[in-house]
């Protein structure tokens, strides 16, 4: 079983998992209104990152950035510029009761959908 917090991104557009986009975690403190970053770290060939986001769930609110605008340029992704979904911020809360959580990201550069992944 799985523990922590795993993604994984899936270009839309090309049919193809994204590899090399930019993923920061934040964790979101309520009062004062403040989000630190946690970790940062690269969607891999297979367009996921199965470790180092959070190895450990701890009850909160959190926020994962994705940088998906660089990866479109870099794919030659026709995008508008300025480019119209450059990151997708995606804020979630988790209960440490639950020891893993899941969030995969489906992009193309019009529009994304995330879900509570397994």
């Amino acid at each position: 079983m799985k523990i922590g917090l795993t993604t994984h991104v899936l270009d839309l557009t090309n049919g193809i998992p994204a590899k090399n986009i930019k993923v920061e975690l934040a964790e979101i403190h309520v009062s004062p209104d403040e989000r630190v970053i946690v970790s940062t770290a690269f969607t891999n060939e297979e367009g996921r990152i199965e470790s180092g986001l959070l190895s450990e769930i701890k009850s909160g609110e959190y926020e994962l950035v994705f940088h998906v605008g660089t990866y479109f340029l870099m794919m030659g992704t026709p995008v508008s510029e300025p480019i119209f979904f450059n990151k997708i911020p995606v804020r979630f809360s988790i209960n440490s009761e639950v020891k893993h959580y899941h969030i995969p990201l489906l992009i193309s550069p019009w529009g994304y959908q995330t879900y509570r992944g397994s």
